[in-house]
């Protein structure tokens, strides 16, 4: 099988976005936790929409720029990105709750582990149908 160097820039590109994505993710929550621990779910939903920001604004961008623009493309785009978000999110939330709530783990570390699943998930949505 043969890999195209584009694809190998491209997931490249993901990753850096990915990377600060998520720094941008677990700053915000860990900044609601540090106020209140107790708010660690909305910490984890702020974080999410932040970061899914950053995540249309560079995807759009550099990695799976397409030259196209235009106001309905990109809300399109937008909308679906958010969509592929809000599935790794809804799973995120409910992971979290097992993890803090149910097992007893650290509201510290389960967002961390948790990133072992979202990830992969998140880059496999984005590439075959945000922006295909």
């Amino acid at each position: 099988m043969y890999i195209k160097r584009k694809d190998v820039l491209q997931f490249l590109k993901f990753g850096i976005v990915g990377l600060s994505n998520t720094l941008i993710s677990l700053l915000v929550y860990y900044i609601f936790i540090w106020m209140n621990g107790a708010w660690y779910q909305i910490g984890n939903a702020v974080g999410w929409l932040v970061s899914v920001a950053n995540a249309f604004y560079w995807n759009n961008k550099y990695v799976f720029a397409d030259g196209e623009s235009g106001v309905w493309k990109t809300v399109k785009k937008l909308g679906k990105t958010y969509l592929s978000y809000g599935a790794t999110f809804l799973l995120s939330v409910f992971l979290l709750y097992l993890e803090v709530d149910i097992w007893g783990w650290s509201s510290v570390i389960s967002p961390l582990i948790n990133l072992l699943v979202t990830i992969p998930l998140n880059f496999l949505l984005n590439k075959f149908w945000t922006f295909q």
